[in-house]
């Protein structure tokens, strides 16, 4: 049996993982707590736990805990992720995942092993997409439907170089307007 603890501040979500996976596929529920403080020092296999909690987040509770940790968790971002595997998490599975993949993802956790949503692995071995912090506030500023003229104007900057910047966010992008340029950094979590 894999001794796991859940933690997830939410009493529906916490209460609906226990009920679905204690007893399924040699899983056993030790405990479920609504905060990482509660859960540091109860004995467990795996720890499954939410990012966003009160008190100790789960960001800074990671490092904290004996067992492995796999994080289950409604946020996806390029950030959380590289954060929640740098604080030493072994699995990143996101709350939409069916309910067989959260069992292996326990499971190989368990065993010593790394588990990734495929939502999260298809995002970390795509190529990391770098926009300065300048094309960052010149894309918001595209998002808002401003022209290159507004830009500079809002910006302080000559309207050549918002166009540079612009240019160069269509090139980062692989967009060929402004549209598109939105929509691309819209589905890759920039604005």
């Amino acid at each position: 049996m894999t001794r796991i603890v859940i933690v997830d501040d939410h009493p529906v979500v916490r209460e609906g993982l226990v009920a679905a996976l204690d007893g399924r596929n040699g899983i056993e529920v030790a405990a479920a707590f609504g905060s990482a403080e509660e859960a540091l020092h109860t004995p467990a296999d795996v720890i499954v736990l939410d990012l966003e909690l009160p008190g100790l987040g789960g960001l800074d509770a990671i490092p904290r805990f004996t067992a492995p940790v796999l994080v289950l968790t409604a946020y996806g971002t390029d950030e959380d992720i590289d954060r929640a595997l740098a604080a030493g998490a072994k699995g990143y599975m996101l709350k939409g995942a069916p309910l067989a993949d959260i069992e292996r993802a326990i499971a190989a956790v368990a065993r010593g092993e790394s588990a990734l949503d495929p939502r999260v692995a298809s995002r970390l071995l795509a190529p990391r997409l770098r926009l300065t912090p300048r094309e960052r506030e010149v894309l918001r500023l595209v998002a808002a439907g401003d022209a290159n003229k507004e830009i500079a104007r809002k910006l302080r900057i000559t309207e050549r170089t918002a166009k540079f910047h612009v240019t160069s966010i269509f090139n980062k992008l692989g967009a060929e307007n402004r549209a598109q340029a939105v929509a691309i950094a819209g589905e890759r979590h920039l604005l």
